[in-house]
């Protein structure tokens, strides 16, 4: 485990205007970061304001890309029309190649960008910590929360973060790290990348054991997530091709805080899409700005015939679903099916009988805006 310096936090990072890309709603700076093979660092991001009353104080939201992506502008936008102040950074050394609203635009490797990102971390480990990817990307993060914990018109504790695929996994380190966060929402991304993920089966075999085993010590969300005081929301697809549901369920059980699983049947992988489930933005304002609660699971389980859960019945449910396969293999590449479940009101419980050869299933409960919220996946022997 690494020990991050999260007195970062408490002040407002070094930063300076990003010439040529001006832009009448949203700031584009360089962010002072860590120090690389002797240089300094310079961070890319899109900082934005809501319109705000004098005297206002709004919420805020740290947003973390996935691989193949940037720093969007069209992501902060999103969230300063909801009322929120947001900053996109880019994690991994790029800025955009000029000013661009869509979520596809182009960007390029800054000199000053530090370590190259994503998968050509894992070929790093043998590197000094502060000199690895995963090291600057969550320094950059804090040095976000401290620009945005110290803007006058920001809150400062109602501060949160999510991130897609890449950022998702970013996401979930950041929340066992940061303890100041208000709540996470990771989508896609997880832990325990080692037991069960699209690099186990592809990537990590290649590479030298005992730098397999310091990348997953130094940087696997499972690590810190038991560290995490804040709420947590995760949001992904039953398959996922990067991070299965097994791996989602056990990590997102790590944390003693308060926990939330959406998981709907094929939710598709990428940036636009990552950011659009409705569950996001309604977790996050239940948390943040004072908006409806979704429902929440107090437990589940299953035997050889039935599987069930518990609910909070303060909170409305208009359905559920029991989503199941009798496919085996890679839990990505089963198909999955549906069946209506009947619920108990009064007790707050769901329960069906699994269908004969059930190898995987899990409990979807619908409330009142169609926000999705999944009991654990359980995958049977």
């Amino acid at each position: 485990m690494v020990n991050w310096n999260l007195d970062i936090i408490n002040s407002t990072p070094e930063f300076r205007k990003a010439d040529g890309f001006d832009n009448p709603d949203v700031d584009a700076i360089y962010i002072k970061n860590e120090m690389y093979q002797g240089k300094q660092t310079e961070v890319f991001a899109w900082f934005g304001l809501p319109k705000l009353a004098a005297g206002q104080k709004c919420p805020a939201m740290i947003l973390l890309h996935g691989g193949g992506g940037g720093a969007f502008i069209e992501w902060v936008k999103i969230w300063n029309a909801r009322g929120y102040a947001a900053i996109a950074i880019d994690q991994c050394g790029d800025a955009p190649e000029y000013p661009c609203d869509i979520a596809d635009g182009p960007h390029s490797r800054q000199p000053n960008g530090g370590p190259a990102g994503w998968d050509a971390s894992f070929n790093t480990t043998n590197e000094p910590i502060t000199e690895q990817w995963v090291y600057h990307a969550i320094s950059a993060a804090l040095r976000c929360h401290g620009l945005l914990a110290n803007h006058p018109s920001i809150d400062s504790s109602r501060i949160g973060v999510t991130g897609i695929s890449w950022g998702g996994y970013m996401t979930s380190l950041f929340a066992g790290v940061d303890t100041k966060l208000a709540c996470a929402v990771p989508v896609y991304g997880c832990g325990f990348l080692g037991v069960n993920s699209v690099w186990n089966s592809h990537t990590f075999p290649s590479l030298p054991a005992d730098d397999v085993k310091r990348w997953l010590e130094l940087w696997d969300p499972s690590v810190y997530l038991p560290n995490a005081k804040c709420p947590i929301c995760w949001v992904s697809g039953s398959n996922d091709f990067a991070y299965p549901m097994d791996s989602l369920t056990a990590s997102a059980n790590l944390p003693k805080s308060p926990k939330t699983l959406s998981i709907r049947v094929e939710l598709p992988h990428s940036h636009p899409e990552g950011w659009a489930p409705k569950e996001i933005y309604k977790f996050i304002d239940s948390h943040l700005a004072s908006g409806k609660p979704m429902p929440q699971v107090l437990n589940s389980g299953y035997n050889d015939k039935e599987i069930w859960l518990t609910y909070n019945t303060a909170i409305p449910v208009k359905y559920a679903e029991l989503n199941y396969t009798r496919a085996t293999g890679y839990l990505p590449d089963r198909k999955y099916n549906k069946l209506p479940a009947a619920i108990d009101t009064e007790n707050g419980t769901v329960k069906i009988d699994l269908p004969p050869l059930t190898t995987a299933a899990y409990l979807n409960l619908f409330d009142e805006d169609d926000c999705v919220v999944s009991g654990d996946v359980m995958v049977l022997k």
